[in-house]
Parts: C-alpha cells; structure tokens; sequence
C-alpha cells in the first residue's frame, strides 16, 4: 500500500504594503523630476535683466510699490544648446524695490526637466525673492508632469493640487502648509500638508492623510 502524502498548504498571498509607503515611493519617484522643474523656473534674472525705458534719473526713497510691471509677458530661458528650458507667462508681473520681490497674476510655468519631461505649474498667484532662491505659487495651484515628447493637454504622469506650493531652491526643497491631492495612475493621496527634501529624500507629512491605490490590471 502506498502511504498518501498530505496537500501541500496553500501559500498565503503576499502582504500588501501599507498605502503610505507606497504614496512615498511614488513621492521619491517623481517629486525631484518637480522640484527640478520649478527650481529651473525661478530665473528671475530673466526679468531684472529685461531692459526698461524712461528709467528715473534720480533713486527715490523705496516704497512697496512696484518700480516696474509687465502685461500679457512671456519670458523664454535657452539651454546652451539651443533648446527651450524654462518659459514664464503671466497676465502681469510687478517687481518691488523695498523687498526685491515679484508677483505674477494668473501665471503659467513650463520646465523642461533633464530627462525630457514636462513640469506645467499653473496658479492664481506667484511670489518669488530677487534671487530666485523662493518661489510660492498662491491659489488652485495645480503641477502636473508629462512624459518626454508629450503635448500640454497629455495625460500627466503625476498631478499635484492644491492652494499652495513653495519650492526653495538653495536647501532643495518643496512643500507645502496646505492640504494637496497627489495622484499618479491609480494611486491618490491626500494630505494635510508635506515636506520633500531632495538632498536627503526624506517625504514627512502631518496630520491627517489618506490613499487610495487601485490594483494593477494584468495584461
């Protein structure tokens, strides 16, 4: 008689990651391509160096009110080799002598990011230091990034939303004090605010978020 061996347990399925970790590699992913692209969009030096007519001959004492504006702007930035890198437009922009700041209404930022993608921010309000070095973007601020090749109305890769959106380029950082939707694929988080600090890839958020990932489809 031959002896019957017992079934072989049946595997567990594997253990789903918990969705915050997924959110931060998904954060890890693709924020730095962001970062890079709006840090590459604070080149105000475009503006200090566009030339001005009828300058004051004499400096007057400086007031917050702006000693320059711009309507219906574009600005363009070239790469060194001959590529379009960053584009500013806005419908006006105002530099302000007593803080060195410019504001920009209804401002559109496009970078284009060393691997070829897009970075297309859009906002209400833009606030950046004579510098560059800070950059907020102010009211229904919305960043979306587009694979290399593809148009401005192209299904994002990633999509941010929310009211507000500060990248300092000197310490590479972006963040944000204000609740923001991220979504990418089937992945949505939604958190009361974040920091992303790309010098040492660390994702923090506090207080209250959720996500939300759907399952892959099998081909």
């Amino acid at each position: 008689m031959t002896p019957t061996l017992p079934a072989p347990a049946p595997r567990r399925p594997a253990a789903a990651q918990p969705w915050i970790w997924q959110a931060q590699r998904l954060l890890f992913n693709y924020l730095p391509l962001l970062l890079m692209g709006l840090l590459a969009a604070g080149t105000w030096w475009l503006v200090k160096n566009t030339p001005l007519l009828d300058l004051p001959t004499e400096r007057a004492a400086p007031r917050h009110v702006p000693d320059y504006r711009m309507d219906k702007f574009e600005l363009q930035r070239i790469g060194a080799d001959g590529r379009l890198r960053v584009q500013i437009a806005g419908a006006e922009l105002r530099h302000y002598p007593d803080t060195d700041t410019v504001e920009i209404d209804r401002v559109r930022v496009r970078a284009l990011t060393p691997d070829g993608s897009l970075a297309i921010a859009d906002a209400k309000r833009a606030i950046s230091n004579g510098d560059g070095s800070d950059m907020q973007l102010i009211g229904d601020v919305h960043l979306r990034r587009l694979p290399p090749g593809a148009g401005d109305d192209a299904p994002p890769e990633l999509d941010v939303r929310g009211e507000f959106l500060q990248a300092l380029s000197n310490s590479e950082i972006l963040r944000s004090h204000l609740p923001v939707t991220i979504r990418q694929g089937g992945a949505t988080l939604n958190a009361q605010n974040f920091e992303y600090r790309h010098l040492t890839g660390q994702v923090s958020f506090t207080g209250r978020a959720q996500g939300r990932i759907l399952p892959r489809t099998k081909p």
